[in-house]
């Protein structure tokens, strides 16, 4: 069977329903259908269930603009995001239009046809089919669902307890009064540690090198009264204004102050732990401020945890694996029940999708990213991709409201492709990842490169981005349209 759509939405997280909402409201004419591999809406916060699970963005920026967040925790539970975006999906009647256990394997654009075939393995049906579609909007996120990453450590199966990563967590996992070592210091680290420790009997988080850790109190005070004083209307958009503008001032001053920003960072661990820890062992990176996403902590709860004596920080490289635990290269022994593998994503764009045009093989690896939302040389063809330093969901509703206005460019003037077309002189550029996160530097090769200026520069700046994405030129000499029978 092929099925036949204007726009075909693949994935239902944050991204694929901002993507529909944003369609169905403003190009009414189009018809479309979101396909999901997984059998629910939701994507990273349906997939991810360990213990402690919350946003690390504020939730006034982190959800949507058309619908904003009305909780009272600015810093959110992974449950509560969930209901938000399974809310928000039936309030606008996106979930009657959802494919469930659809995974996207292939997809084959024709010019003569000016139209993508999807290849699909129908998870329900166990078989393959086709849909086709004039315009792919991927919303797949940037790392692989079916796997974390887990290097391949001396003595793994030796060890006698369980070993997992927060990926492969189940709810019938018991670990009370469990010794457990968790291996990382990043943000899934940070986040599940202080909610194992309020059960296990001692729980260790081992990293080979720290990560900057920022307190936030999980409640916007500012925000909440802002509600309680004035209309809903424009205490969300005051609200959410006040936030991208505070992130985007502290991300301003890391970057041009990295040695104040960094002794203010530690400073701040200093005086939530008190006398007593390494500070400049366990707490400051050898990279700076923003090179790596900083890692939150609602009301300083790992703090908290550490002082309580619950959890403790061992910053030291890992020799091997044993029956009982982890040996270090020190020497010592971490003896553990279970032992948690945060080491972090395997980032893969569009989940590694075999991509041709015309009958080519196509490398996102060798093409460069266009306005962070297309590829050079790929026609029809749009990537919903996020922040790295602030709330994923500005950026992919920006993209979402210049792929509408994009469609109605297009149908004004007949179009029925458009493809960002590659000039010479921008090649050899960077990765459009600016991050050194060991997830990013494993996935270079893989990823899509970035230009020295617009419209192949990938700025990491809302307010750039929302006037280049609202106001500016659709015809740039970049985007090349064909009418049909061109």
């Amino acid at each position: 069977m092929t099925d036949y759509v204007d726009v075909l939405i693949v994935g239902a997280g944050i991204s694929g329903i901002a993507a529909a909402y944003y369609l169905g409201r403003r190009c009414p004419n189009k018809n479309w259908t979101i396909v999901e591999g997984r059998d629910a809406i939701g994507g990273t916060w349906d997939l991810f269930r360990y213990p402690g699970v919350r946003s690390d963005s504020d939730m006034y920026t982190l959800g949507y603009r058309f619908r904003p967040w009305t909780g009272e925790k600015a810093i959110a539970d992974g449950a509560d995001i969930l209901k938000y975006i399974v809310d928000t999906a039936r309030e606008f009647g996106i979930d009657r239009r959802i494919r469930f256990k659809q995974r996207v394997r292939r997809i084959s654009w024709s010019s003569a046809q000016a139209e993508w075939t999807v290849t699909i393995e129908d998870g329900a049906a166990a078989a393959q089919r086709q849909m086709r579609c004039k315009f792919l909007f991927m919303c797949t996120g940037y790392y692989r669902y079916d796997k974390g990453y887990r290097p391949d450590w001396p003595g793994l199966d030796r060890f006698r307890g369980q070993i997992l990563h927060p990926q492969e967590w189940r709810q019938d996992i018991d670990y009370t009064g469990a010794r457990i070592v968790v291996i990382g210091s990043g943000a899934t680290a940070v986040t599940m540690i202080p909610a194992l420790a309020e059960r296990a009997a001692q729980v260790t988080m081992l990293q080979r090198s720290p990560s900057y850790i920022v307190s936030s109190p999980s409640r916007d005070d500012i925000s909440l009264r802002l509600h309680a004083k004035l209309p809903f209307g424009l205490a969300a958009w005051l609200s959410r204004w006040r936030l991208i503008l505070r992130q985007m001032f502290y991300f301003h001053i890391a970057r041009s102050k990295p040695e104040e920003t960094r002794a203010n960072i530690l400073n701040g661990a200093r005086d939530a732990l008190g006398p007593g820890f390494d500070i400049e062992r366990h707490f400051n990176p050898g990279y700076k401020p923003w090179d790596q996403r900083v890692c939150l902590v609602p009301d300083a709860d790992l703090f908290e945890a550490m002082k309580a004596g619950k959890v403790n920080v061992v910053t030291e490289a890992i020799d091997r694996f044993s029956e009982a635990g982890i040996l270090l290269e020190s020497g010592e022994t971490l003896p553990a029940d279970i032992i948690i593998t945060a080491t972090g994503l395997v980032m893969k764009i569009m989940h590694g999708i075999d991509i041709r045009v015309d009958g080519s093989s196509v490398e996102l690896g060798e093409t460069l990213s266009y306005k962070g939302m297309m590829y050079s040389n790929i026609p029809n063809l749009f990537s919903a991709f996020g922040y790295t330093n602030a709330s994923w969901t500005l950026k992919a509703e920006l993209i979402c409201e210049y792929v509408c206005r994009l469609l109605r460019h297009m149908d004004r003037r007949g179009y029925e492709q458009c493809t960002p077309r590659l000039q010479g002189e921008e090649a050899g550029a960077e990765a459009f990842v600016d991050f050194t996160s060991g997830y990013v530097q494993r996935a270079l090769d893989g990823l899509p490169k970035q230009g020295a200026r617009r419209p192949w520069k990938v700025y990491q700046n809302y307010l750039k981005d929302l006037l280049i994405m609202r106001f500016g030129a659709l015809d740039d000499g970049v985007m090349e349209f064909r009418r049909p029978g061109q």
